[in-house]
């Protein structure tokens, strides 16, 4: 298989798409609505739109099948850009702020959407990276685990138990600090 060629799944699911398999958007959804859905609840905060989304994600990739360009990243990496800008978009549409002193409209709304994108995209990156990282963030974060109970809860050493949460601080660190545009994984929320 060439370097940077989609996964086989990716493109079967694209053929299957094409054809107009009904199972195969069903297998799609299956396997990506919790990440679309997850993804715009984050950068909404309303169920209710978040659902939306979900339908016209799914809605879209029903009907184009082709937009899908394994050039630009995996399958999942589409479907999540797709997510976020069904999201973005979604989110300009309903949110109009009051214009303040200096006639600046847009201000608060793009740096929610600044917000929004950055917490979509540590999502994303905590979902991706390799679950041994995951686990360890999980356990230093989630259930309070200093690096010597990690390492034991986990089963590996002190210093691979450092070494996993340093790997994963850094990876999920490259979601705040870099620019809204070019910083993604390929393909992934780019266009706005």
């Amino acid at each position: 298989m060439a370097r940077n060629a989609p996964p086989r799944w990716d493109r079967k699911m694209q053929q299957r798409l094409a054809r107009g398999e009904a199972a195969a958007l069903g297998e799609l959804y299956d396997r990506f609505a919790s990440l679309v859905h997850s993804q715009a609840h984050r950068m909404l905060d309303d169920e209710a739109a978040a659902d939306q989304v979900t339908r016209e994600v799914f809605g879209y990739v029903w009907e184009n099948p082709d937009a899908y360009d394994p050039k630009q990243g995996s399958m999942r990496s589409w479907v999540a850009r797709l997510a976020h800008r069904h999201s973005v978009r979604r989110l300009r549409e309903t949110y109009r702020p009051a214009e303040d002193a200096d006639g600046r409209t847009g201000a608060e709304l793009e740096e929610r959407v600044r917000r929004a994108t950055a917490s979509a995209r540590a999502d994303y990156i905590v979902t991706s990276m390799p679950a041994p990282l995951r686990a360890a963030l999980e356990l230093a974060y989630v259930q309070r685990r200093d690096y010597r109970q990690a390492a034991a809860d986990l089963g590996v050493t002190e210093d691979e138990a450092r070494r996993r949460l340093r790997l994963g601080l850094q990876l999920l660190s490259t979601a705040h600090t870099h620019p809204l545009e070019g910083a993604s994984p390929p393909g992934y929320g780019r266009a706005l």
